[in-house]
């Protein structure tokens, strides 16, 4: 049997908090089965309003992770107008998904270790067929693009939204 992929009732929910906040996010729960607002996917995927990151129990943490990144690498003007779908271009999708990987240490019980299995679980596609193996072999331009909006630097992530401090 497959390992399930880590969820938001899996989590020291402080940590998680504690990570958002950093970038002027906020987590909004909902109960067990409810409708997410601004979820593009659906079913127990996590939503995003403008800074406002929804979530229910079952809500994977690699989904949650994925919606926040794409808020911290959006430009300010995309930010502002935020709902349901967070847009941008491939090499942004690259990025969002390289950070969320880094972001991934931040939360005890995830590290980016189990971060690259759930996505290869959820169904992240990658040329070279993994996420680990993109992650080490195939990700520079993701990197170069986070390092030249000031995202990430040394290896690790900036607490800094695109375009700005960790409050815009």
């Amino acid at each position: 049997m497959e390992k399930p992929v880590l969820t938001i009732a899996d989590i020291d929910q402080e940590a998680v908090t504690a990570l958002l906040d950093r970038y002027g996010l906020t987590l909004q729960h909902h109960p067990a089965g409810a409708r997410l607002p601004g979820s593009f996917w659906g079913d127990a995927e996590a939503g995003l309003i403008g800074n406002t990151v929804h979530v229910r129990p079952d809500t994977p943490i690699h989904s949650l992770l994925h919606e926040s990144c794409h808020y911290i690498c959006m430009d300010a003007e995309r930010r502002r107008n935020l709902h349901t779908d967070a847009g941008g271009d491939t090499d942004e999708e690259n990025a969002v998904c390289y950070l969320q990987i880094l972001l991934a240490d931040d939360i005890p019980e995830m590290g980016h270790a189990r971060m690259l299995e759930d996505m290869d679980a959820w169904g992240y596609s990658f040329r070279l067929g993994s996420a680990a193996r993109w992650f080490e072999e195939d990700a520079e331009d993701a990197l170069a693009w986070l390092l030249r909006e000031k995202l990430v630097e040394g290896g690790r992530p900036t607490y800094r939204l695109r375009g700005g401090d960790s409050h815009d």
